[in-house]
């Protein structure tokens, strides 16, 4: 249980947001790297792809002190996919380094609030814990319920920093931005 409890990085009341172990990457695989979640995220990964990811959120910790950590249920050790800081590396001068707030998780856990509490707590860490200005979140357009929490957390469409990702096709751009500053998080609570 030590071993446990020194990678948790983040508490909630229903979860544990913590770093990846080896052990996660087969049921993180199972689960969310299906056709409905990955559906707005490129579609199903090979396990190169999943590796070489899982490779850039470990250098993200390593170099930054946060990443897209694992969302753990309490009740049952149950991995319900990740959410977490990372720094923005999408083809978006203006964002670049910026802090960037993700979430991904699997069908059988959506609807259930875990994704608001889990980015809220982010949320809280970021301003407190690593003093950004503001938070951003990319998205696409036909992916409705990623914006639709952007907004329940208080961020904002910002139409003049949407941009095209070369990486993914038409039905996959662009990718829109919310910001939200740390004045605006902190003067809603």
């Amino acid at each position: 249980m030590l071993e446990e409890a020194a990678d948790t990085v983040l508490e909630t009341e229903r979860l544990y947001l913590r770093k990846w172990r080896s052990s996660d990457i087969e049921p993180f695989m199972e689960h969310l790297n299906t056709r409905n979640v990955m559906r707005w995220l490129g579609g199903v990964q090979s396990r190169e792809t999943f590796d070489a990811a899982v490779a850039r959120l470990a250098g993200y910790d390593r170099d930054f002190g946060h990443t897209f950590w694992i969302v753990e249920r309490k009740s049952d050790g149950e991995i319900l996919g990740f959410c977490g800081l990372k720094r923005v590396n999408a083809p978006q001068p203006k964002l670049t380094g910026a802090h960037e707030i993700g979430w991904r998780l699997r069908e059988d856990a959506w609807g259930k609030g875990y994704a608001k509490e889990a980015a809220t707590a982010c949320m809280d860490a970021a301003f407190s814990r690593w003093h950004a200005p503001f938070v951003v979140a990319l998205t696409v357009a036909g992916n409705e319920p990623s914006w639709g929490l952007m907004k329940r957390l208080g961020m904002t469409h910002c139409p003049e920093l949407d941009f095209h990702d070369p990486s993914y096709g038409d039905d996959l751009n662009p990718s829109i931005v919310y910001k939200i500053t740390a004045d605006e998080w902190n003067s809603r609570i």
